[in-house]
């Protein structure tokens, strides 16, 4: 009996000591859904926003905002309508594509199937109809983006029982952050639903909205987030359903110039911004991304690009379908990679991928 006794005292601890190598194995192998041979400047991507990050975390909230039906997604692999608005990939699967972060897409953090692969070299916490200002969700239905931020915690709390605290840290503090919002703020809340005429005039709500991005990345520096890649406004009075909302007569569309000159003033201020808050949160990078420039490029001089329309959509007339407008039903171009506009408020992944090209030679070298 005694014998017995020291036997099993023996093999006891030899068997945690196996159970710890086995769990240490898997949790270090669960880190490495990327098979390229060199590794990427970054361990992980993580995004917030809105629709033009959003990956398909609105597949499972409850809002009209949807792009998980066909058309979208025509020309993705399989022809799969994943939730991006787009008929393929995004800016940001593009960027972790390049960056060797992710070998093809990045998935959205509200998938259920998330594998714990995954979710170590990053997630999106996008949501379509999302914005800075609170009251655009009260809108849409969105995710807010602070809202995101408490998705975000919820990740770290996974992240660090797969990997453990430290290398959770580590990943945290080497990830790129992409932050792309602030349309959706203008066309819900000054433009098309004047809410917020009331209190601000453009100015102001410039100064208000660029408080709430000031307020947002202090919450994710907070969090151990510190090179952040953000995002201005694209030229707002160039998609086409802010086209429409102002012509009545095909002809007489052009992108609206008001809209434009307001978000050129926009992303001035928040170039300026940004290395104001670098400097007062030690060891942080913050680092502007234009997308104004590429799309009004592709706008000016479509030829450059393959591209043969640029004020309207590939998605039924262009000139309204979004969302569950753009449906199975109604007809599509044949030749998507000819527009520059997937619906009305999207570009295509043609476009995106131009959009992408840009940020990846002016942007993200300064993060390196």
């Amino acid at each position: 009996m005694a014998k017995l006794s020291a036997l099993i005292f023996l093999i006891i601890p030899a068997v945690v000591v196996v159970q710890y190598m086995i769990w240490t194995i898997i949790s270090n192998t669960a880190c490495t859904a990327t098979k390229f041979t060199t590794s990427p400047k970054f361990p992980a991507i993580l995004i917030f926003g809105d629709s033009t990050v959003d990956d398909g975390n609105n597949n499972y909230i409850r809002t009209l905002f949807k792009s998980n039906h066909r058309p979208y997604g025509r020309d993705f692999p399989d022809h799969i309508p994943t939730g991006r608005f787009s008929n393929g990939k995004l800016v940001s699967d593009f960027i972790a594509s390049v960056l060797r972060i992710k070998e093809t897409i990045v998935p959205p953090f509200l998938d259920p199937n998330l594998s714990d692969e995954e979710l170590c070299t990053g997630v999106s916490f996008a949501s379509a109809g999302s914005g800075y200002d609170n009251l655009t969700t009260v809108a849409t239905g969105a995710i807010s983006m602070f809202k995101q931020i408490e998705y975000f915690k919820k990740y770290l709390v996974r992240l660090k029982g797969i990997v453990g605290e430290a290398d959770a840290k580590k990943i945290v503090n080497g990830a790129l952050y992409l932050l792309s919002a602030g349309t959706n703020d203008f066309i819900f809340n000054f433009y098309d639903l004047p809410r917020r005429r009331l209190q601000f005039n453009i100015s102001g709500y410039h100064e208000f909205l660029q408080n709430r991005i000031q307020i947002f990345i202090e919450d994710l520096y907070n969090l151990g987030c510190r090179k952040m890649c953000i995002a201005g406004l694209p030229p707002i009075g160039c998609l086409p359903i802010q086209m429409t909302a102002r012509f009545e007569n095909r002809r007489d569309r052009k992108c609206l110039e008001e809209e434009n000159l307001d978000a050129e003033n926009y992303n001035q201020k928040l170039v300026k911004l940004l290395p104001q808050v670098q400097a007062y949160l030690p060891g942080s990078k913050l680092v502007y991304a234009d997308v104004y420039e590429p799309l009004i490029h592709m706008i000016n001089h479509p030829e450059k690009y393959g591209l043969v329309e640029t004020k309207r959509g590939c998605c039924g007339t262009g000139l309204i379908e979004v969302g569950p407008l753009c449906n199975a039903i109604i007809p599509i171009c044949k030749k998507s990679s000819e527009y520059l506009f997937w619906d009305s408020a999207h570009p295509s992944e043609t476009a995106n991928q131009y959009v992408s090209q840009y940020i990846e030679k002016e942007s993200l070298p300064k993060l390196l």
